[in-house]
Formats: C-alpha cells, structure tokens, sequence
C-alpha cells in the first residue's frame, strides 16, 4: 500500500480551469450534485486530465476520506459553491471514520465521450483513468448493489464540456412562439389579417419544442380548417401552390396525421401530378419554366419542401423535379433562391442552399450534388459558427440562413460544424426566447425563430416528429412562469423539486422503495403510491425509485397485507372502481407500459366494461357514462384521460359528455358523484376535468375549458393559495397550477403566485404541509401533489420513459423499509451499517454484498493483505514446527 500511495503521489499535478475551457476533445469535466444538502450541481473542469480523483481536485473540491480507507474512499465533498461553502456530510451526520452506508454516501457515475446515459462505477476515482471529453458525476444519497438506484438526475449532455451558454434555450423559443398565436390557433400580420405560412412555422416550433398536447392540436386544427384557402387559391380542381401544400403535407407528418386526407385534399398526391413535364415547343404550360418544376413555384424554398414533403409521406417523387434542384447552382457554387431558368445568372444565398442538401440528402441518390453542396456551406461557415445571408457575404450574419446550414450539416452527419452554428445561435437569442433576423435586428420574428429552434431541438422539417416532451422539472416549461429570459412574475419562488422527491423516496415513507402505507398499518394506499409515481414521473429526479414502484404494481407485488393493486381498482370483479382502473392505467401509460397488461389486468378493456348505460345507484352509476363506483370528479376525470390516451375515443365519448354535462355555469365542477349540491365547487376538480377535456379536445371541450380556467383563476387568495376542502389547500394550488398551465401565457402571474405560495409550504425535510396556517409538518398525500403540480405538466401528457433504469432490489416484507444489509470486503461488520451477511442472506448476492468503493479499488488493497496474512501464517506454521521438533 506505501508503493501505491508512492505511485499516486508522483502523478502530475492537475490542470485546473474553468468548465468552459474544456471542450469535447480537450480535458474532462466533473459535476457534483448537492442537492440532499440544499444545493445545486457544480462542475468543475481538468484540463489535463489524469485520474477521476485528480479531476475533482482540479476542479475545486475538496475531499476526505475515512478512518477506514483512507483517501481512497471520498466521505466528503466540499466546494466554496456548495450550501455555506461547506464540505458534505457534515460531521455531525457522518463521522467518515468507517465505510458510510449505503443509503447515505457519495455514489460514483462515468460517462465517455458522446455516452449518453451514465454508468455506475467500481473502479473507484483513484483507478478511474480519463480520457478527453469523459464526464463524471458524484451523487450523494442511496445506490444500492451495482448502481442499481441514485442515477444523477440531469443527464451527461447537460454537464458536458462545451454546453451551457452554447445552447439553444429551445423551450424559451417555444413560449415565445406561442405568445405570437392570436386565440391560440394563429398568426396574424395585422388585425384580423391571419398569415397562414406563418402560423405553419409557428406550428414546426411548437411541435419541436413543446410536443404533443392542446396548443398544437389547435394550430393543426386551425390550418387543416384553412387548407383550401392557404393550398388551393386558384381553386380545388387546379394544381395547388407548391409550397403550401408542402408545407401543410409536412405538418401533418409531423403531427401523425395522414397528408393525403388533410383540410379534404390529398396534398401529396396533387403534388406529385403537379409536376411540369418536359416543354413543348408552341404549348406553354401555365405556371412550368422547365422540366421537373412544381407548377407555380416560383423560390428554391417551394421546389426544396415539395420534394421533402413527397420523401417524408413515402411518395417517390418525379425523378425530375429532384433533379431540377441540382441544376440551380449559381456561377460562385451557391444556389439561388429564385426558381429561374437553366442557364439564368443567379446570385448564390447559403440558405437556399441549405434548403437544397435537406431534400437532397432526404430523397437519396444524388451524393455528388450533395457533396457540392453542403461543401458550398462548409465554405460560407464563417469561423464562429454563423454564416452570410448571400454567398461571399461580410456583414453582419443571418440567423436564419445559419439554422438552416446547422440542420443541413447535422443530416449529413457534419455534428462539429452544426454544433458551431448552433452555439453561434444561442448568442443570438432575446431573453424571452425569439431571434431576430440577423446579429444586428433588434425584434424578434417567426422566421428565424423557427429554424433556430429546429436546429436547436437537434431536428429539421424532414425528421421531425411531435411528440410529449415534458419541461425540465428544475427550469418552467413554454409558457410558464420564471421560463428561460422571463421577467417579472416569472421571478418568484419556487419549491425544490429534489428535496420534495428525497421526501418522498425516503425509506421511512415509501417502504421497501415499493409502497406508501395507511398510517399505522402495513397495508399499502395504492392511490396513494400512484400519485407518488406521477410525482416522480413529472419531475425525473429518482427514474430507478419510480422504476421499484412501478414494477411492484405492474408485478402484483403484495403490501404487508398481502394484497396486490388489484385489491384496490377490483378489475375484473362485480364491482369494479372505475376512478382507480383509470388511475392505475395512466400511470401505466406514463411510464410506457401496456395499460392493456398492467398487473395482469386489461385495464383498458375493464373500463370500457365500467362505462355505466343508465343510472343505477345499487349498481355504483350515478348516470350514464359514469364509470362503475367512479364516485367523485377526479375519478371520473382519470379514467376518461386514460381511455383517450389509449386511442379509445369512441368508448371514451359518453363518459367525456357526462364529465361535460357536470359543469357548473360558474365554469367550475363539484368534486363528489352523484352531484347533489348546488354549492359544490372545487378547485382540484376542476382543474382535473381541465386537463382531461383539454385532451379530449373539439370545440365544446375547448370553450368549457376555458371557462373552467377563468374560475380557477378567479378563486386563488391573495396569498397565491387556493381554498380547498383543507382550506388554504397545497393540494388545490398544486393542481390549479396544472390546470392554469393548460393556457399558461395568460395566466403566468397567478401561476408564479401560486408555486411562490408551495414554496413556503415546504418544510426543511423537502416535504409539504397540507395547507397554510393548519398542523405543521409534512404530509405525503400533500407532498406529491406539490411536487408534480408545481411543474405544471397535465396528467393528461404526462410521461417518463424508464430507459436506462434497471431492476430495484426488493429488501423484502420484513425490513420494514430498511436498506439491505451490504458488506464491505474485508470488513464482517459491514462498516458502519453494522450487522454480518451470509451467503443467501438479505441484501447479499454471492455471499456478501458490497458497497462500491468511490476511491482506489480496494480489491487490490485486499489482495495485498490476503497475501501479507498467507505468507505471515506459514512463517508462524514453520516456526511451530521448527519449536516441535527441538521438544521431540
């Protein structure tokens, strides 16, 4: 051990620098996550470096080890950035004198260059040999066996080198382009003036950048309304504009809609037939200038999109209008933007020209033309990163020419070129999330704003593809209060989600990482733990703790009292409830399990069964379309959510009209079934059947939407609460903030009110009270509504994709939510957490478990000490035998 201390201590000392003076192929960087304590992720950067445990040193922290292994285990980790500039545990939580357990120590996860995910390493920092690029990340809290739990909650991308400032607040753009829709659906360029192309391009960035849900159904209803109009000016039995249909053919693909049957055209076949052939001498064809031109298109945009749209919806297109793009080169190698003649003097612009490589590296075939191409982008690619609005071009760049070249590059695999363009964009970006047309612009426009943010969501009109993307759960969403540049009541507080989810996961809660508990018994709430789940969900703090309760469900897991899920949603008995079928379908559906096999159980099939055909009240129907035994709004509200989400429309409408027809005229909905009482009005339900209407859609759904949006908004306090049956309910202000983000741009400030109002809700513990002014202390049921509202995703979007995350060790029903026992190598007291492990024991795998050292493997340490103690045995052996001897 004194020769590898010796060898560690020759190493080159370290280069210290600043995150942003490594690079991908420079240095490593190093992030430490203090949230338990409070804190934030701090990174660090090595700019030569060595080792994982030389890489934190040069970054800044400070370490110690323990009494047991010395510097070779890291106990403790400080940094002047870290809560008070204080190094954590402290000591008075964690004396670093033995091995720390494993629910409480600095867990130890890698990623190479370009990994995307993180893996949990073994290998100890001291032994951990970096390479250019790599990233490691500290994590203090539980990991059980092999990592199996206390994965970093932000991902390798986030803390890479090179990221951060260079980064294209893309959800930003999004908020801003949907603060340009004049009621939500369109864009317009002078009062009731609406501009159909560029509500298409607001469509494409809502679509990239804030996915699936109520405010791009809406664009898309509104255009598909407006199809014949915007694509056929000239009348439907004549060609339509090019690229219109184009444009409105590549929306519905986007959207998963079919663009042969959109607005009532079939836009792609009428494309395809509106291809000029080749002229006849003496027959002018109205709209062609040459072969291969769709008629009427006049720009290489229009000729450029035809020819995508075509490629995307699976229709080959006319060999020669592909070809037509590869005749337009100008004298100077660019592409024009004017569809002129052949042989036509032309003035080459980058942006038509990246145009041009997107659809020609779409259709395929043409790879020398392509090479040309982008070549002719590579050339106008100014040092930076930014590129000219014209070929040869000095002045100032054009925004939406370099976004456009940083998608072409990133199709055709150029990443360092388009990662260039893309961090020269981020500088570009106004605070509230829009970009101007060039470096000098001083206003923001649709235009420029839409190919940034493509180029920054890492896609482009040919791959794109909507889909749930849910906010970042540290930073709001589009839209939403305290977003990305957004001033004003957007600065307010708000709670912090990683110590709610700490609350929440800890042992003495959730019990064997699988269950919450009726107070006082060992009898799992299965509701409960489900709205646990969706907090975890709409956060993405502990994916591997969200995995142990989803598999405990899924499993048919048993509580303490041996019962399953199924005990609590009875499907598949005579009295099914249709609140909780619906509620355990959703979560199955949120973190991309079948609803159709959850649990052993057709949930999907068994709510169909629940819809009631008439009121029965011996039957559990308060009316029909009520779900069986479904007896409050919020029951009903979630099985309607579930059913939609699975594609069950049809079998969804009656149950969607009774959850309609209980709307009040003040726009709000009673929570209990059957509704009774006149002066029953309340804000959690109201807020649900929000959510669930809002996915229903149409135009009955959408207006008792929004009047159920402008009573929530008209009941919070002045306080930013909301009265609920607690009073002045952290429940009722979770959910009124889920159900005010449906239409979040009109409703930022009362939403910022309300997550101030949750952050003073939450306790030291990270958990929640139940409401202002009652008993103090956290509560469960309080706190997962907190976490998950406060992040503003409708559980009507919501997922959470469990990629990555493995199998959760299950202690077993006898540990009353203790952590397994793990044994550390060579020490049977099991360092700190005391007890032995014998072979087949809990928490044992192979005869002992083992807590990963995060310094220098202690293997080798053991080794030597095996060896040492083998050798002293045979001399004490020879010894011995040499005494016996002399006394025979």
């Amino acid at each position: 051990m004194l020769g590898s201390g010796t060898a560690y201590a020759a190493a080159p000392p370290a280069a210290a620098g600043a995150p942003e003076e490594c690079t991908s192929a420079r240095g490593a960087v190093v992030a430490v996550d203090f949230g338990a304590f409070g804190g934030s992720v701090v990174r660090g950067c090595d700019t030569t470096p060595t080792t994982g445990y030389e890489l934190l040193k040069a970054g800044g922290f400070r370490t110690t080890g323990t009494g047991h292994d010395g510097d070779a285990f890291i106990c403790r980790i400080g940094h002047t950035s870290a809560p008070d500039g204080k190094a954590y545990p402290t000591p008075d939580r964690e004396k670093c004198v033995d091995t720390p357990s494993a629910d409480a120590y600095w867990s130890y996860w890698v990623a190479a260059r370009g990994a995307k995910d993180w893996r949990y390493s073994d290998l100890g920092a001291m032994g951990r040999k970096l390479k250019p690029g790599d990233v490691d990340a500290w994590v203090f809290g539980a990991t059980e066996i092999g990592g199996a739990g206390g994965k970093p909650s932000f991902t390798p991308d986030q803390v890479r080198a090179g990221l951060g400032a260079d980064e294209i607040r893309v959800r930003a753009a999004g908020a801003w382009s949907r603060g340009q829709l004049v009621d939500g659906e369109r864009v317009e360029i002078a009062p009731d003036t609406p501009s159909h192309l560029l509500t298409t391009e607001a469509a494409y960035t809502i679509a990239a950048t804030v996915g699936t849900g109520s405010a791009l159904d809406r664009v898309t209803a509104y255009l598909r309304a407006g199809t014949t109009a915007y694509a056929y000016p000239r009348g439907g039995g004549e060609a339509p504009d090019p690229e219109a249909a184009a444009r409105l053919a590549l929306l519905a693909e986007i959207t998963g809609k079919d663009p042969a049957d959109f607005g009532g055209h079939d836009l792609t076949g009428d494309l395809r037939a509106a291809v000029c052939p080749a002229p006849v001498p003496g027959s002018p064809r109205p709209g062609c200038r040459t072969e291969g031109d769709f008629r009427h298109a006049g720009s290489t945009e229009a000729q450029a999109l035809a020819v995508l749209a075509l490629v995307r919806a699976e229709v080959t297109p006319p060999e020669a209008a592909v070809a037509r793009l590869t005749r337009l080169e100008c004298a100077d190698g660019g592409h024009g933007s004017l569809l002129h003649p052949p042989g036509k003097r032309c003035d080459g612009e980058p942006r038509a020209t990246a145009l041009i490589a997107l659809a020609l590296e779409a259709a395929g075939g043409y790879d020398g033309a392509l090479a040309e191409t982008v070549g002719h982008l590579r050339d106008q690619q100014r040092p930076d990163g930014s590129l000219p609005g014209y070929t040869g071009g000095t002045g100032a760049a054009d925004v939406t020419t370099t976004a456009l070249a940083a998608q072409a590059l990133r199709a055709v695999g150029d990443r360092a070129r388009a990662d260039r363009a893309v961090a020269w964009l981020a500088r570009q970006q106004f605070p509230l999330g829009g970009f101007s047309s060039d470096e000098m612009a001083l206003d923001p426009h649709l235009f420029p704003t839409s190919a940034a943010a493509l180029a920054g969501a890492d896609t482009d009109l040919g791959s794109l593809v909507a889909k749930v993307i849910p906010p970042d759960p540290e930073e709001p969403g589009p839209g939403e209060p305290g977003g990305p540049g957004e001033p004003g009541d957007g600065d307010g507080k708000r709670p912090d989600l990683k110590k709610g989810v700490a609350y929440l996961t800890h042992s003495e809660r959730l019990l064997r990482g699988r269950y919450y508990a009726v107070p006082g018994t060992r009898r799992a709430d299965f509701g409960l733990t489900i709205d646990g789940a969706f907090a975890l969900a709409a956060t993405g703090h502990d994916d591997n703790k969200l995995r142990g309760v989803v598999d405990f469900l899924d499993r048919g897991g048993r509580d303490g009292e041996n019962r399953t899920l199924h005990d609590w949603t009875r499907a598949g008995t005579e009295r099914p409830s249709g609140g909780s079928i619906g509620k355990a379908a959703l979560l199955a559906q949120v973190v991309g399990r079948d609803p159709r096999k959850f649990g052993g159980r057709d949930l999907i099939a068994a709510l169909d069964e629940a819809v009631c055909p008439a009121a029965a009240e011996t039957d559990g129907c308060a009316a029909a379309g009520n779900y069986r035994n479904a007896e409050s709004v919020f029951g009903q509200s979630l099985g309607v959510i579930a059913q939609v989400r699975a594609g069950e429309r049809e079998a969804a409408a009656k149950p969607a009209g009774y959850l309609l027809s209980l709307q009040k005229d003040s726009g709000a909905w009673p929570s209990v079934l059957p509704a009774t009482d006149p002066n029953d009005q309340d804000v959690d339900s109201t807020a649900m059947a929000a959510m669930a209407l809002d996915l229903v859609g149409g135009a009955e759904a959408d207006a008792a939407v929004q009047r159920a949006l402008a009573w929530l908004a008209g009941r919070q306090l002045s306080d930013g609460g909301f009265p609920g049956a607690a009073g002045n309910s952290v429940n009722s202000a979770a959910l009124a903030v889920q159900g005010l983000s449906l239409d979040a741009p009109a409703h930022r400030a009362k939403i910022a009110k309300a997550r101030t109002f949750l952050a003073e809700r939450q306790n030291p513990d990270g958990g929640f009270t139940i409401n202002k002014g009652g008993q103090p202390g956290s509560d469960v049921r309080a706190s997962t509504q907190a976490v998950g509202g406060t992040t503003g995703i409708s559980f009507a979007v919501l997922k959470r994709s469990l990629a990555g995350t493995s199998p959760q060790p299950d202690p077993g029903p006898g540990t009353d939510g203790k952590p397994p026992v793990i044994v550390t190598p060579g020490d049977s007291s099991g360092g700190s957490t005391g007890g032995a492990g014998t072979s087949g024991g809990p928490g044992v795998q192979g005869g002992g478990g083992r807590l990963a050292s995060t310094g220098t493997n202690a293997l080798t340490f053991a080794g030597i000490a095996v060896a040492l103690l083998v050798a002293g045995a045979g001399a004490i052996v020879v010894v011995r035998r040499r005494g016996a001897g002399r006394r025979r």
